[in-house]
Protein backbone atom coordinates (compact mmCIF):
# COMPACT_ATOMS: atom_id res chain seq x y z
CA UNK A 1 0.00 0.00 0.00
CA UNK A 2 1.77 3.62 -1.06
CA UNK A 3 1.81 6.25 1.44
CA UNK A 4 -0.56 8.63 -0.88
CA UNK A 5 -3.15 5.57 -0.70
CA UNK A 6 -2.52 5.35 3.54
CA UNK A 7 -3.19 8.66 3.71
CA UNK A 8 -6.24 8.88 1.83
CA UNK A 9 -7.53 5.64 4.11
CA UNK A 10 -6.45 7.53 7.38
CA UNK A 11 -8.32 10.82 5.71
CA UNK A 12 -11.95 8.65 5.64
CA UNK A 13 -11.68 7.44 9.46
CA UNK A 14 -10.93 11.27 10.30
CA UNK A 15 -14.60 11.80 7.93
CA UNK A 16 -16.17 8.55 9.83
CA UNK A 17 -15.08 9.92 13.27
CA UNK A 18 -16.38 13.47 12.39
CA UNK A 19 -19.62 12.32 11.34
CA UNK A 20 -19.84 10.22 14.10
CA UNK A 21 -19.08 13.05 16.73
CA UNK A 22 -21.82 15.12 14.91
CA UNK A 23 -24.70 13.32 15.77
CA UNK A 24 -23.57 11.94 19.22
CA UNK A 25 -23.68 16.16 19.94
CA UNK A 26 -26.68 16.64 18.24
CA UNK A 27 -28.17 13.76 19.84
CA UNK A 28 -26.84 14.36 23.41
CA UNK A 29 -27.75 17.94 22.86
CA UNK A 30 -31.20 16.94 23.07
CA UNK A 31 -30.85 15.41 26.27
CA UNK A 32 -28.72 17.81 27.79
CA UNK A 33 -31.25 20.12 27.52
CA UNK A 34 -34.06 17.89 27.99
CA UNK A 35 -32.74 17.29 31.81
CA UNK A 36 -34.10 20.92 32.39
CA UNK A 37 -36.06 22.16 29.48
CA UNK A 38 -38.50 18.75 28.39
CA UNK A 39 -37.89 17.28 25.25
CA UNK A 40 -40.87 19.50 23.14
CA UNK A 41 -40.99 20.03 19.80
CA UNK A 42 -39.85 23.54 20.48
CA UNK A 43 -36.77 21.68 22.41
CA UNK A 44 -35.83 19.25 19.45
CA UNK A 45 -36.84 22.07 16.88
CA UNK A 46 -34.47 24.62 18.29
CA UNK A 47 -31.92 21.79 18.41
CA UNK A 48 -32.03 20.37 15.13
CA UNK A 49 -32.63 23.74 12.97
CA UNK A 50 -29.44 25.15 14.56
CA UNK A 51 -27.20 22.35 14.36
CA UNK A 52 -28.38 22.28 10.93
CA UNK A 53 -27.60 26.06 10.61
CA UNK A 54 -24.15 25.59 12.16
CA UNK A 55 -22.99 22.62 9.44
CA UNK A 56 -24.09 24.98 6.87
CA UNK A 57 -21.80 27.96 8.34
CA UNK A 58 -19.39 25.15 8.65
CA UNK A 59 -19.53 23.61 4.99
CA UNK A 60 -19.12 27.64 3.55
CA UNK A 61 -16.18 27.72 5.60
CA UNK A 62 -14.88 24.63 5.31
CA UNK A 63 -14.79 24.98 1.71
CA UNK A 64 -12.94 28.50 1.86
CA UNK A 65 -10.30 27.41 4.08
CA UNK A 66 -9.16 24.52 2.19
CA UNK A 67 -8.88 26.13 -0.69
CA UNK A 68 -6.42 28.82 0.95
CA UNK A 69 -4.60 26.37 3.45
CA UNK A 70 -5.09 22.60 1.53
CA UNK A 71 -2.71 21.20 4.32
CA UNK A 72 -3.07 17.86 6.12
CA UNK A 73 -1.58 19.94 9.41
CA UNK A 74 -4.57 22.06 8.71
CA UNK A 75 -7.37 19.80 8.61
CA UNK A 76 -6.25 17.59 11.67
CA UNK A 77 -6.10 20.59 14.12
CA UNK A 78 -9.31 21.63 12.76
CA UNK A 79 -10.44 18.31 14.55
CA UNK A 80 -8.44 18.73 17.42
CA UNK A 81 -10.21 22.03 17.97
CA UNK A 82 -13.84 20.40 17.09
CA UNK A 83 -12.85 18.20 19.50
CA UNK A 84 -11.92 20.38 22.12
CA UNK A 85 -15.11 22.80 22.00
CA UNK A 86 -17.29 19.73 21.78
CA UNK A 87 -15.79 18.27 25.09
CA UNK A 88 -16.54 22.14 26.60
CA UNK A 89 -20.03 22.24 25.70
CA UNK A 90 -21.28 20.36 29.02
CA UNK A 91 -18.87 21.35 30.98
CA UNK A 92 -19.55 24.79 30.19
CA UNK A 93 -23.06 23.86 30.33
CA UNK A 94 -23.56 22.36 33.77
CA UNK A 95 -23.16 25.38 35.77
CA UNK A 96 -25.93 27.46 33.21
CA UNK A 97 -28.35 24.66 33.16
CA UNK A 98 -28.07 23.92 37.42
CA UNK A 99 -28.94 27.63 37.57
CA UNK A 100 -31.61 26.84 34.57
CA UNK A 101 -32.98 24.05 36.61
CA UNK A 102 -33.43 26.28 39.75
CA UNK A 103 -34.75 28.98 37.23
CA UNK A 104 -37.58 26.41 36.20
CA UNK A 105 -38.61 25.11 39.39
CA UNK A 106 -39.03 28.97 40.56
CA UNK A 107 -40.60 29.98 37.14
CA UNK A 108 -38.62 32.26 36.34
CA UNK A 109 -38.84 32.61 32.68
CA UNK A 110 -36.33 35.24 31.40
CA UNK A 111 -33.09 33.73 33.26
CA UNK A 112 -34.50 29.90 31.70
CA UNK A 113 -34.70 31.03 28.36
CA UNK A 114 -31.51 33.16 28.50
CA UNK A 115 -29.83 29.55 29.45
CA UNK A 116 -31.62 27.44 27.50
CA UNK A 117 -29.88 30.01 24.67
CA UNK A 118 -26.82 29.91 25.83
CA UNK A 119 -26.60 26.20 26.36
CA UNK A 120 -27.61 26.29 22.74
CA UNK A 121 -25.08 29.06 21.33
CA UNK A 122 -22.11 26.54 23.08
CA UNK A 123 -23.03 24.32 20.17
CA UNK A 124 -22.44 27.14 17.70
CA UNK A 125 -18.46 26.55 17.62
CA UNK A 126 -17.67 23.15 17.75
CA UNK A 127 -20.47 22.17 15.04
CA UNK A 128 -19.05 24.55 12.71
CA UNK A 129 -15.51 22.89 12.89
CA UNK A 130 -17.21 19.30 12.13
CA UNK A 131 -19.38 21.11 9.31
CA UNK A 132 -15.61 21.96 7.85
CA UNK A 133 -14.20 18.81 7.68
CA UNK A 134 -16.44 17.24 4.93
CA UNK A 135 -15.12 19.94 2.30
CA UNK A 136 -12.14 20.11 3.54
CA UNK A 137 -11.53 16.15 3.46
CA UNK A 138 -12.62 16.32 -0.33
CA UNK A 139 -9.88 19.26 -0.95
CA UNK A 140 -7.14 17.16 0.35
CA UNK A 141 -8.32 14.04 -1.28
CA UNK A 142 -8.91 15.18 -5.07
CA UNK A 143 -5.87 14.84 -6.30
CA UNK A 144 -7.79 14.29 -10.51
CA UNK A 145 -10.57 16.11 -11.24
CA UNK A 146 -11.76 13.09 -13.26
CA UNK A 147 -12.27 11.24 -9.81
CA UNK A 148 -13.72 14.35 -7.67
CA UNK A 149 -17.20 12.74 -7.93
CA UNK A 150 -16.27 9.33 -6.89
CA UNK A 151 -14.18 10.84 -4.03
CA UNK A 152 -17.18 13.12 -3.06
CA UNK A 153 -19.34 10.85 -3.00
CA UNK A 154 -17.76 8.28 -1.09
CA UNK A 155 -16.47 11.14 1.67
CA UNK A 156 -20.42 12.02 2.39
CA UNK A 157 -21.01 8.20 2.35
CA UNK A 158 -18.22 7.50 5.17
CA UNK A 159 -19.25 10.60 6.81
CA UNK A 160 -23.11 9.52 6.97
CA UNK A 161 -22.11 5.98 7.52
CA UNK A 162 -20.22 7.63 10.90
CA UNK A 163 -23.51 9.75 11.51
CA UNK A 164 -25.46 6.25 11.54
CA UNK A 165 -23.17 4.77 14.41
CA UNK A 166 -23.31 8.31 15.87
CA UNK A 167 -27.32 8.20 16.27
CA UNK A 168 -27.69 5.09 17.46
CA UNK A 169 -24.35 4.84 19.67
CA UNK A 170 -25.86 7.61 22.43
CA UNK A 171 -29.55 7.18 22.87
CA UNK A 172 -29.39 3.39 22.90
CA UNK A 173 -26.13 2.46 24.99
CA UNK A 174 -24.17 5.30 26.33
CA UNK A 175 -26.52 7.97 27.83
CA UNK A 176 -28.13 4.98 29.76
CA UNK A 177 -25.17 3.45 30.64
CA UNK A 178 -22.64 6.70 31.42
CA UNK A 179 -24.51 9.58 31.37
CA UNK A 180 -24.72 12.31 29.05
CA UNK A 181 -21.98 14.69 30.00
CA UNK A 182 -19.51 11.29 30.14
CA UNK A 183 -21.30 10.55 26.51
CA UNK A 184 -20.15 13.67 25.66
CA UNK A 185 -16.47 13.78 26.62
CA UNK A 186 -16.35 9.90 24.84
CA UNK A 187 -17.20 11.10 21.62
CA UNK A 188 -15.09 14.29 21.84
CA UNK A 189 -11.82 11.91 22.99
CA UNK A 190 -12.16 9.44 20.01
CA UNK A 191 -12.20 12.63 17.48
CA UNK A 192 -9.60 14.07 19.62
CA UNK A 193 -7.87 11.03 19.37
CA UNK A 194 -7.87 10.94 15.05
CA UNK A 195 -6.82 14.51 15.07
CA UNK A 196 -4.13 14.01 17.13
CA UNK A 197 -2.40 11.03 15.58
CA UNK A 198 -3.17 12.45 12.15
CA UNK A 199 -1.62 15.89 13.00
CA UNK A 200 1.60 13.13 14.68
CA UNK A 201 2.04 11.38 10.87
CA UNK A 202 2.44 15.09 9.25
CA UNK A 203 3.95 16.87 12.23
CA UNK A 204 6.16 14.61 13.97
CA UNK A 205 6.68 15.43 17.71
CA UNK A 206 5.58 18.99 17.05
CA UNK A 207 1.63 17.33 17.48
CA UNK A 208 2.91 16.81 21.18
CA UNK A 209 1.92 20.66 21.99
CA UNK A 210 -1.32 19.59 21.64
CA UNK A 211 -1.57 17.12 24.68
CA UNK A 212 -2.82 20.12 27.23
CA UNK A 213 -5.86 19.85 25.57
CA UNK A 214 -7.23 16.71 27.64
CA UNK A 215 -5.25 18.04 30.78
CA UNK A 216 -7.41 21.11 30.55
CA UNK A 217 -10.49 18.87 30.44
CA UNK A 218 -9.42 16.43 33.12
CA UNK A 219 -9.35 19.67 35.14
CA UNK A 220 -13.15 21.02 33.84
CA UNK A 221 -14.17 17.82 34.95
CA UNK A 222 -13.60 17.07 38.40
CA UNK A 223 -14.85 20.97 38.82
CA UNK A 224 -17.37 20.99 36.54
CA UNK A 225 -19.14 17.11 37.22
CA UNK A 226 -19.34 17.69 40.68
CA UNK A 227 -22.38 17.78 42.45
CA UNK A 228 -26.09 16.21 41.36
CA UNK A 229 -27.23 18.41 38.27
CA UNK A 230 -30.22 19.72 40.41
CA UNK A 231 -30.01 20.55 43.78
CA UNK A 232 -32.56 18.58 46.41
CA UNK A 233 -35.27 21.06 47.69
CA UNK A 234 -34.66 23.06 51.45
CA UNK A 235 -34.65 20.02 53.16
CA UNK A 236 -34.51 17.17 51.13
CA UNK A 237 -32.06 14.46 50.67
CA UNK A 238 -31.11 13.34 47.13
CA UNK A 239 -31.33 9.03 47.85
CA UNK A 240 -30.97 8.14 43.83
CA UNK A 241 -30.18 10.07 40.79
CA UNK A 242 -29.34 8.72 37.29
CA UNK A 243 -29.75 9.81 33.86
CA UNK A 244 -31.95 6.61 31.85
CA UNK A 245 -32.53 6.13 27.96
CA UNK A 246 -35.41 8.58 28.72
CA UNK A 247 -35.04 10.56 31.53
CA UNK A 248 -33.02 12.58 34.30
CA UNK A 249 -34.08 10.68 37.70
CA UNK A 250 -34.11 11.52 41.12
CA UNK A 251 -35.56 10.51 44.37
CA UNK A 252 -35.65 12.85 47.02
CA UNK A 253 -36.44 12.49 51.20
CA UNK A 254 -37.75 14.66 53.28
CA UNK A 255 -37.16 15.07 57.02
CA UNK A 256 -40.32 13.54 58.00
CA UNK A 257 -38.84 10.74 55.82
CA UNK A 258 -41.14 10.94 52.60
CA UNK A 259 -40.12 10.02 49.23
CA UNK A 260 -40.36 11.79 45.59
CA UNK A 261 -39.71 10.98 42.73
CA UNK A 262 -38.38 13.98 39.93
CA UNK A 263 -38.31 13.73 36.30
CA UNK A 264 -35.93 15.91 34.07
CA UNK A 265 -36.95 19.80 35.12
CA UNK A 266 -38.13 18.86 38.27
CA UNK A 267 -41.22 20.45 37.48
CA UNK A 268 -43.45 18.23 39.31
CA UNK A 269 -43.61 15.30 41.60
CA UNK A 270 -44.21 12.09 39.56
CA UNK A 271 -44.65 9.48 42.79
CA UNK A 272 -44.80 9.65 46.16
CA UNK A 273 -43.85 7.06 49.24
CA UNK A 274 -44.65 7.81 52.70
CA UNK A 275 -42.92 5.39 56.11
CA UNK A 276 -46.58 5.30 57.80
CA UNK A 277 -49.86 5.61 55.39
CA UNK A 278 -50.61 5.15 51.24
CA UNK A 279 -52.16 8.69 51.28
CA UNK A 280 -50.91 11.40 49.23
CA UNK A 281 -52.56 14.79 51.04
CA UNK A 282 -54.40 14.70 48.06
CA UNK A 283 -52.64 14.67 45.41
CA UNK A 284 -53.18 13.87 41.83
CA UNK A 285 -52.58 9.74 42.73
CA UNK A 286 -56.12 9.46 45.29
CA UNK A 287 -58.24 11.07 42.88
CA UNK A 288 -57.89 8.12 40.36
CA UNK A 289 -59.01 5.51 42.92
CA UNK A 290 -62.53 7.55 42.62
CA UNK A 291 -62.85 6.59 38.98
CA UNK A 292 -65.17 4.20 39.48
CA UNK A 293 -68.14 5.48 41.51
CA UNK A 294 -68.95 7.21 38.53
CA UNK A 295 -71.08 4.19 37.78
CA UNK A 296 -74.48 3.82 38.21
CA UNK A 297 -75.18 3.47 42.25
CA UNK A 298 -75.08 1.52 44.21
CA UNK A 299 -70.97 0.62 43.18
CA UNK A 300 -69.61 -1.16 46.03
CA UNK A 301 -65.38 -2.04 45.96
CA UNK A 302 -65.55 -5.75 45.19
CA UNK A 303 -66.68 -4.67 41.73
CA UNK A 304 -63.06 -3.46 41.12
CA UNK A 305 -61.68 -6.59 39.84
CA UNK A 306 -58.32 -5.22 38.12
CA UNK A 307 -56.39 -2.16 36.97
CA UNK A 308 -53.90 -0.98 34.30
CA UNK A 309 -51.86 2.19 34.78
CA UNK A 310 -50.17 3.55 31.55
CA UNK A 311 -47.44 5.74 33.23
CA UNK A 312 -46.62 4.11 36.34
CA UNK A 313 -43.93 5.81 37.25
CA UNK A 314 -42.40 4.31 40.79
CA UNK A 315 -46.45 2.74 41.55
CA UNK A 316 -48.68 5.23 43.84
CA UNK A 317 -51.33 4.60 41.83
CA UNK A 318 -51.15 1.24 42.20
CA UNK A 319 -49.57 0.99 45.67
CA UNK A 320 -53.32 2.96 46.54
CA UNK A 321 -55.33 0.67 44.81
CA UNK A 322 -53.68 -2.44 46.63
CA UNK A 323 -54.31 -1.18 49.60
CA UNK A 324 -57.97 -0.34 48.81
CA UNK A 325 -58.74 -3.34 47.12
CA UNK A 326 -56.61 -5.50 47.89
CA UNK A 327 -54.44 -8.29 45.76
CA UNK A 328 -56.34 -7.14 42.53
CA UNK A 329 -54.22 -7.96 39.55
CA UNK A 330 -53.00 -4.88 38.13
CA UNK A 331 -50.42 -3.88 35.18
CA UNK A 332 -48.07 -1.34 35.13
CA UNK A 333 -46.67 0.10 31.90
CA UNK A 334 -43.87 2.47 32.05
CA UNK A 335 -41.50 3.00 29.29
CA UNK A 336 -38.25 3.79 31.08
CA UNK A 337 -37.02 0.92 32.86
CA UNK A 338 -34.49 3.66 35.01
CA UNK A 339 -38.11 4.53 36.85
CA UNK A 340 -39.12 1.16 37.59
CA UNK A 341 -35.46 0.62 39.00
CA UNK A 342 -36.11 3.90 40.93
CA UNK A 343 -39.51 2.61 41.96
CA UNK A 344 -38.42 -0.68 43.14
CA UNK A 345 -35.77 -0.17 45.37
CA UNK A 346 -37.43 3.45 46.86
CA UNK A 347 -41.14 3.01 46.34
CA UNK A 348 -41.77 -0.91 47.60
CA UNK A 349 -42.71 -1.59 43.60
CA UNK A 350 -41.29 -5.09 44.50
CA UNK A 351 -42.46 -8.35 44.67
CA UNK A 352 -42.42 -8.35 48.78
CA UNK A 353 -44.78 -5.60 48.82
CA UNK A 354 -46.58 -5.65 45.84
CA UNK A 355 -46.82 -9.08 44.49
CA UNK A 356 -50.38 -8.60 42.35
CA UNK A 357 -48.26 -6.04 40.17
CA UNK A 358 -47.03 -6.68 37.17
CA UNK A 359 -44.76 -3.98 35.45
CA UNK A 360 -44.00 -3.67 31.85
CA UNK A 361 -41.58 -1.89 30.29
CA UNK A 362 -43.01 -0.73 27.11
CA UNK A 363 -44.53 2.05 25.70
CA UNK A 364 -48.72 2.54 26.84
CA UNK A 365 -50.57 2.03 23.76
CA UNK A 366 -48.48 -0.81 22.25
CA UNK A 367 -48.32 -2.60 25.50
CA UNK A 368 -52.51 -2.06 26.27
CA UNK A 369 -53.10 -3.73 22.69
CA UNK A 370 -51.44 -6.72 24.09
CA UNK A 371 -53.11 -7.16 27.06
CA UNK A 372 -56.49 -8.26 28.64
CA UNK A 373 -59.45 -6.37 30.08
CA UNK A 374 -59.71 -4.11 32.84
CA UNK A 375 -61.85 -2.41 35.84
CA UNK A 376 -60.24 0.67 35.66
CA UNK A 377 -57.61 2.05 33.39
CA UNK A 378 -55.60 5.11 34.44
CA UNK A 379 -53.63 7.02 31.77
CA UNK A 380 -50.79 9.08 33.64
CA UNK A 381 -48.25 9.53 31.02
CA UNK A 382 -47.70 13.12 32.45
CA UNK A 383 -44.80 14.87 31.37
CA UNK A 384 -45.23 18.61 32.85
CA UNK A 385 -46.91 20.41 31.20
CA UNK A 386 -47.09 17.67 28.22
CA UNK A 387 -48.64 14.28 27.53
CA UNK A 388 -47.50 12.02 24.00
CA UNK A 389 -49.99 13.32 21.36
CA UNK A 390 -50.34 8.98 20.89
CA UNK A 391 -51.97 8.76 24.36
CA UNK A 392 -54.73 11.67 23.25
CA UNK A 393 -56.30 10.18 20.13
CA UNK A 394 -60.04 9.04 19.58
CA UNK A 395 -58.60 5.79 17.93
CA UNK A 396 -56.52 5.28 20.67
CA UNK A 397 -59.55 5.88 23.58
CA UNK A 398 -61.24 3.46 21.26
CA UNK A 399 -58.79 1.03 22.26
CA UNK A 400 -59.01 1.91 25.54
CA UNK A 401 -62.62 1.16 25.70
CA UNK A 402 -61.94 -2.48 24.12
CA UNK A 403 -60.13 -3.35 26.80
CA UNK A 404 -62.62 -2.28 29.55
CA UNK A 405 -64.95 -4.63 31.22
CA UNK A 406 -69.08 -3.91 30.49
CA UNK A 407 -68.84 -1.23 33.60
CA UNK A 408 -65.12 -0.06 33.01
CA UNK A 409 -63.88 3.33 32.96
CA UNK A 410 -60.95 5.28 32.18
CA UNK A 411 -59.12 8.20 34.03
CA UNK A 412 -56.97 10.74 32.67
CA UNK A 413 -54.24 13.13 34.56
CA UNK A 414 -54.43 16.49 32.10
CA UNK A 415 -52.95 19.47 32.86
CA UNK A 416 -54.26 23.51 32.37
CA UNK A 417 -54.25 26.51 34.15
CA UNK A 418 -56.31 28.41 36.33
CA UNK A 419 -57.53 30.19 33.48
CA UNK A 420 -56.99 28.19 30.33
CA UNK A 421 -58.94 25.07 29.95
CA UNK A 422 -58.40 24.56 26.35
CA UNK A 423 -56.41 20.96 26.66
CA UNK A 424 -59.04 19.96 29.37
CA UNK A 425 -61.74 20.61 26.59
CA UNK A 426 -60.29 18.79 23.94
CA UNK A 427 -59.48 15.80 25.70
CA UNK A 428 -63.14 15.74 26.63
CA UNK A 429 -64.05 16.29 23.02
CA UNK A 430 -62.24 13.58 22.38
CA UNK A 431 -63.00 11.16 24.54
CA UNK A 432 -66.83 11.78 23.99
CA UNK A 433 -65.99 10.49 20.49
CA UNK A 434 -65.65 6.86 22.25
CA UNK A 435 -67.67 7.38 25.78
CA UNK A 436 -71.04 8.56 26.38
CA UNK A 437 -70.32 10.53 29.65
CA UNK A 438 -66.94 12.26 30.86
CA UNK A 439 -66.46 13.91 34.12
CA UNK A 440 -63.99 15.61 35.81
CA UNK A 441 -62.08 16.90 39.17
CA UNK A 442 -59.65 19.80 39.70
CA UNK A 443 -56.72 18.31 41.66
CA UNK A 444 -56.57 21.42 44.55
CA UNK A 445 -53.57 23.35 44.64
CA UNK A 446 -52.21 22.02 41.03
CA UNK A 447 -52.41 22.49 37.40
CA UNK A 448 -54.39 19.03 37.26
CA UNK A 449 -57.44 18.16 35.99
CA UNK A 450 -58.29 13.95 36.45
CA UNK A 451 -61.14 12.94 33.42
CA UNK A 452 -62.98 10.75 33.76
CA UNK A 453 -64.85 8.68 30.96
CA UNK A 454 -67.38 5.66 31.63
CA UNK A 455 -68.27 3.02 29.00
CA UNK A 456 -72.02 2.98 30.18
CA UNK A 457 -73.87 6.56 30.61
CA UNK A 458 -73.75 7.89 33.53
CA UNK A 459 -74.25 11.29 36.15
CA UNK A 460 -71.47 13.23 38.03
CA UNK A 461 -73.87 13.13 40.93
CA UNK A 462 -73.48 9.01 40.71
CA UNK A 463 -69.90 9.76 42.51
CA UNK A 464 -71.62 11.38 45.67
CA UNK A 465 -74.83 8.90 45.60
CA UNK A 466 -72.01 6.31 45.61
CA UNK A 467 -70.05 8.02 48.46
CA UNK A 468 -73.34 8.20 50.67
CA UNK A 469 -73.33 4.81 50.33
CA UNK A 470 -70.24 3.65 50.69
CA UNK A 471 -70.13 0.96 53.89
CA UNK A 472 -68.53 1.81 56.89
CA UNK A 473 -66.21 -0.74 56.79
CA UNK A 474 -64.71 1.00 53.44
CA UNK A 475 -61.01 1.57 53.27
CA UNK A 476 -60.84 5.38 55.14
CA UNK A 477 -58.48 6.09 51.93
CA UNK A 478 -61.12 5.68 49.97
CA UNK A 479 -63.92 7.56 51.58
CA UNK A 480 -61.08 10.38 51.91
CA UNK A 481 -60.68 10.48 48.25
CA UNK A 482 -64.38 10.19 47.26
CA UNK A 483 -65.34 13.35 49.64
CA UNK A 484 -62.64 15.12 47.80
CA UNK A 485 -64.09 14.02 44.34
CA UNK A 486 -67.04 15.26 44.79
CA UNK A 487 -65.72 18.63 46.28
CA UNK A 488 -63.39 19.26 43.45
CA UNK A 489 -66.30 18.40 40.62
CA UNK A 490 -66.31 20.64 37.55
CA UNK A 491 -68.55 21.18 34.60
CA UNK A 492 -66.91 19.44 31.36
CA UNK A 493 -67.34 21.67 28.27
CA UNK A 494 -66.09 20.00 24.79
CA UNK A 495 -64.54 22.46 22.65
CA UNK A 496 -64.54 21.75 18.83
CA UNK A 497 -61.42 20.44 18.53
CA UNK A 498 -60.64 16.52 18.36
CA UNK A 499 -57.98 15.11 18.89
CA UNK A 500 -57.08 11.94 16.13
CA UNK A 501 -54.16 9.94 15.17
CA UNK A 502 -53.97 12.04 11.71
CA UNK A 503 -53.82 15.44 13.26
CA UNK A 504 -53.10 15.85 17.40
CA UNK A 505 -51.50 19.22 17.83
CA UNK A 506 -51.02 18.50 21.73
CA UNK A 507 -47.96 20.36 21.98
CA UNK A 508 -48.71 23.25 19.78
CA UNK A 509 -52.22 23.46 22.24
CA UNK A 510 -49.81 23.06 25.54
CA UNK A 511 -47.27 25.92 23.77
CA UNK A 512 -49.78 28.21 23.82
CA UNK A 513 -51.42 27.29 27.16
CA UNK A 514 -47.82 28.05 28.81
CA UNK A 515 -47.09 31.40 26.80
CA UNK A 516 -50.24 32.51 28.02
CA UNK A 517 -50.18 31.57 31.43
CA UNK A 518 -46.55 33.21 31.63
CA UNK A 519 -47.99 36.27 30.20
CA UNK A 520 -50.83 36.39 32.10
CA UNK A 521 -49.07 36.73 35.60
CA UNK A 522 -48.82 32.65 35.65
CA UNK A 523 -45.63 33.40 37.42
CA UNK A 524 -47.01 35.62 40.55
CA UNK A 525 -49.65 32.69 40.99
CA UNK A 526 -47.15 30.10 41.27
CA UNK A 527 -45.32 32.60 43.77
CA UNK A 528 -48.73 32.99 46.24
Amino acid sequence: MTSKTTSQSYLYIAVFTSGMTTLAVELSASRLLGSVFGTSNIVWANVIGLILLYLTVGYFIGGWWADRSPFPATFYRILIWGAFLSALIPLVARPILTSAASAVVGAEAGLAIGSFLAVLILFSAPVTLLGCVSPFAIRLAVTDVNSAGKISGRIYAISTLGSLLGTFLPTLFLIPEIGTFRTFLLFAGLLYAVGLFGLGRVQGLKALFWLWIPLVIALLTVWALNGPLRSPIAGATLLYEKESAYNYIQVQQDAAGNRYLYLNEGQGIHSQWSPDTVADGHRTWSFFLTAPYFNTPPYAPENVHSLAIIGLAAGTIARQYTAVYGNIPIDGIEIDPGIIEAGALYFDMNAEYMPNLTVYAEDGRYMLGRLGTYSVIAIDAYRPPYIPWHLTTAEFFQEVRDHLEENGVVAVNVGRTNTDRRLVDAMTATLLQVFPSVHAMDVPNSFNTILVATRQPTTSANLADNLSQLSPDASPLLYDALVWGVNQLTPVHASDLVFTDDRAPVETLVDSLVLNFLFSGGVDQLAN
